[in-house]
């Protein structure tokens, strides 16, 4: 809770707000903000210390502000991790792909504009929104969280949207985007007037792959599309298949004068010396840093098939298809219940996504484990409940 006086000056529209965030309390167990559990190998951590050491001499000296080597890191990444070679030109970076989406809004955004989304999806979208007085709308998803390929495009072309913003794996509920379906929308975009803007002026279409690692295999990434498609911008952040939440790298792929876009709204120095220093230790150890993702991926396989086969009130559990390391499953006439339960266990997921649904990020064995057997006890206390 905020204690703001209100002598303050906020703006109108922020009063009663509250400040975005997933509960971070000390329990044994935390599965509620999809953090790779697994921590940084000591060779790569070695790797992070001697690259720091060698640009602490420096730091009295503003790093560079293109962080050029960084991005050609990221060029190099993505041509072994999604087969697409690009330019420095077209990638960019910040300081987690949260900063990148603010700087999508600050760029393409603003009043009088429209950003469209496809709902249930990442919560902090609509406060991108608000923070840059940009119309947020979205379409709902059908039954089993895919896209409403023919609402939305309707909606595209009745609204004409600035933006359109779709992830893929979609937070909260894990499902992929087929390559077909962002095709379409690109295709329609093309062709779309954004509404207030000057003639020819077409959508945006940002497809946030944040999770993108987790997917499965042959699952093909929207970066493949971006040498044909000028109007395509692809997400992505370290934080999840790199186990680099706390280092606050993302980067956005997309066409140069996407980017240049985006170099017109980041602040001066947006990415210091230090993190740009780790992450280009991180990519010295791309196989070592990816080991684990098959593993999530498993793991994410094996808890989906263990909550299908458990029953709340005589019925199985449903579970959303997800190629993430998430789960969202359901569906609970009390979901609160259900979270304080496991909460009182040691167990934190997370209360988010549609009414009566909870999601689990995938940590390590003993963390399931320890999560499969509180769950049950939950389960039974509440049949017995009944």
């Amino acid at each position: 809770m905020t204690s703001i006086p209100s002598s303050l000056p906020l703006r109108n529209d922020l009063i009663g707000e509250e400040p975005y965030g997933a509960p971070q309390l000390d329990v044994p167990v935390c599965l509620n903000v999809n953090e790779n559990p697994y921590p940084l190998d000591d060779e790569v951590a070695d790797t992070i210390a001697r690259r720091v050491r060698e640009v602490a001499q420096n730091l009295n000296r503003y790093p560079d502000r293109e962080h050029i080597k960084l991005r050609q890191a990221f060029c190099d990444y993505l041509a072994y991790e999604s087969g697409t070679r690009l330019g420095v030109e077209q990638l960019w970076g910040a300081n987690g792909s949260n900063e990148i989406m603010l700087q999508i809004f600050q760029a393409f955004g603003g009043p009088g504009r429209t950003a469209l989304g496809c709902d249930p999806t990442y919560s902090m979208y609509p406060e991108y929104a608000r923070d840059t007085f940009t119309s947020w709308k979205v379409i709902h998803r059908k039954g089993d969280f895919t896209i409403d390929l023919d609402k939305t495009i309707e909606g595209i072309t009745s609204i004409g949207p600035s933006i359109v913003l779709l992830t893929s794996p979609n937070n909260p509920t894990g499902t992929n985007l087929p390559l077909s379906d962002v095709k379409t929308l690109l295709g329609i975009c093309e062709r779309t007037q954004v509404a207030g803007a000057q003639e020819g002026t077409h959508p945006v279409v940002v497809i946030d792959e944040a999770y993108v690692e987790f997917r499965n295999p042959g699952t093909p990434s929207a970066v493949s599309l971006i040498p044909e498609h000028h109007n395509l911008a692809v997400s992505r952040t370290m934080s999840k298949a790199f186990a680099f939440a706390g280092a606050r790298v993302g980067y956005l792929a997309a066409d140069a004068g996407i980017i240049d876009c985006l170099r017109i709204v980041r602040m001066p120095y947006h990415l210091s010396a230090i993190t740009q220093a780790a992450a280009l230790a991180a990519f010295e150890h791309t196989d070592l840093q990816l080991k684990r993702v098959a593993k999530l991926r498993e793991t994410r396989e094996e808890t989906a098939a263990w909550l299908r086969s458990q029953q709340y009130h005589g019925s199985n559990l449903q579970v959303a298809d997800s190629e993430s390391n998430f789960l969202l499953f359901g569906k609970f006439d009390d979901r609160m219940l259900v979270f304080n339960k496991l909460l009182s266990r040691g167990i934190l997921i997370r209360v988010v996504g549609p009414d009566h649904w909870l999601r689990v990020c995938m940590g390590t064995e003993r963390e399931m484990s320890t999560f499969r057997t509180a769950f049950a006890e939950v389960l039974a206390t509440i049949d017995k409940q009944q």
